[in-house]
């Protein structure tokens, strides 16, 4: 059982392929039903402290990896009961249910336990749970002191975080093998408690994977201020938000940061000059962050497009998003992140019923830049197809403001001379982290000024 950071993530099909993979090269569904069921078994009895199991059995595999983990669980003397919303369907599911041997209840019979493993249904769950299994489920769970569900909570399809019926809410999700977009995407995430991947010796690869904490540069010897990277942030209408972006990128580690903006205040390490197209002339700067407090009139079009001219790299956020020629930008060809949340995404990229990882990836090909789709759920998307999907966020992060954080903090690794698909994720990162150390009850400027404890935590 292992941690998710830098963890792949498989959608249905690709863990599908990657079973038959392994299949071809000589595991029978028997031997990974058995590795799946043994690690369940070991997870459960482990943060169970030994307390008394009942584990729910669905008619397929994942039913099957159920029937295994009860086994095992009573071979460590774990006091263990099964029940099951119908007989087991594949050969394996079969051969496991005969090897517990015991009594199996019904659903609607079985009495719960201080432990509940859900093993009803896993990946690859396409249609909603009838009544039968969905009000058993819900008065189990809810009698339970830890609820664990084995690779998905069932009533969760496992790509697109569609919640299919009533789920109830889980302390633990086990994922096999792997883990899937529904593990990490909202809303069926906040249903999936702390998530483990059990591995059942199947070799996968992906060009998804779980944000991870990023290897940044330091500074040694011969540093300086621009040779630690030099972020432009060029302000507008409303001044606040770039400086709350001044202030991240100074935080996240830049090394000279250069508000445009008639903006005075502290810190004074914040280098303030009234906008002048001419700046962005300089080849020292190694980011210039747009968008947050620019504002919507013909000024702020001005600024955008003497940024789009310019030979910098960009990261684009906020009212800069509303002005934005996509066909512009693509043909640019130099870096650029752009940072949207759900409304400018739509409005930027257009609507869509598609799952999120998908519609990132489609407005990253589209821009030919890194598409940072934020929210609950923070998708990373590089036009090369990489995805990276950062872990479920404090939701103490829905505050004004906070996402002009995240546009300085990645500027300022942009400006440090990491890949820009490196440099969003390392921005994601860092303001998640900044925002799990606040806890709860913060504002953007604390999030601002806890990017340093971020940035020193690694």
């Amino acid at each position: 059982m292992t941690g998710i950071e830098g963890q792949p993530i498989l959608t249905a099909a690709a863990m599908r392929a990657a079973e038959e993979r392994a299949i071809a090269a000589g595991s029978s569904v028997r031997d990974l039903m058995t590795r799946a069921g043994n690690g369940v078994a070991d997870a459960a009895a482990r943060i169970g402290s030994g307390a008394p199991v009942l584990v729910l059995c669905g008619p397929g595999n994942n039913g099957g990896d159920g029937y295994v983990a009860a086994t095992r669980l009573r071979a460590m003397d774990v006091p263990v009961k099964v029940a099951a919303s119908g007989e087991p369907k594949s050969d394996a599911a079969k051969a496991a249910r005969a090897e517990w041997g015991e009594m199996v209840e019904t659903l609607g019979a079985a009495e719960p336990a201080p432990i509940l493993v859900d093993g009803l249904f896993g990946t690859g769950l396409s249609r909603p749970l009838d009544e039968t299994m969905t009000s058993p489920l819900a008065r189990l769970t809810k009698a339970a002191r830890l609820r664990i569900a084995i690779d998905l909570p069932s009533g969760i399809a496992t790509d697109d975080a569609r919640v299919l019926s009533d789920v109830p809410a889980f302390d633990v999700t086990l994922a096999l093998g792997a883990l899937k977009p529904s593990h990490l995407l909202q809303l069926a995430a906040r249903f999936c408690g702390a998530v483990r991947v059990i591995d059942i010796g199947i070799a996968v690869s992906s060009d998804m994977s779980v944000l991870a904490p990023p290897e940044l540069p330091e500074p040694g010897p011969d540093s300086h201020k621009y040779s630690r990277g030099m972020v432009t942030v060029v302000g507008g209408a409303m001044p606040g938000a770039g400086e709350l972006a001044a202030l991240a990128a100074l935080r996240a580690g830049a090394g000279y940061v250069l508000a445009l903006s008639d903006a005075q205040g502290a810190p004074h390490a914040i280098v303030r000059r009234p906008w002048d197209a001419k700046v962005l002339d300089d080849e020292r700067i190694g980011a210039v962050v747009i968008g947050p407090g620019l504002g919507r009139d013909a000024g702020a079009q001005a600024k955008l497009d003497t940024a789009l001219a310019s030979e910098r790299k960009l990261v684009i956020d906020g009212d800069a998003l509303s002005k934005l020629d996509l066909r512009r930008l693509a043909k640019r060809g130099r870096p650029a992140i752009l940072t949207p949340h759900g409304g400018e995404f739509d409005k930027l990229f257009g609507k869509s019923d598609a799952s999120k990882i998908d519609r990132a990836r489609d407005a990253a090909e589209r821009a030919q830049a890194i598409v940072v789709f934020k929210g609950a759920d923070t998708v990373i998307a590089a036009p090369d197809g990489r995805i990276a999907i950062s872990p479920p966020s404090n939701p103490w992060l829905s505050s004004a403001g906070t996402g002009d954080v995240l546009a300085g903090a990645t500027g300022a690794m942009l400006a440090s001379g990491l890949d820009p698909f490196d440099a969003a994720c390392a921005g994601v990162w860092l303001h998640g982290e900044a925002a799990r150390r606040l806890g709860k009850a913060f504002i953007a400027d604390d999030l601002a000024d806890a990017l340093t404890q971020a940035r020193a935590s690694l």
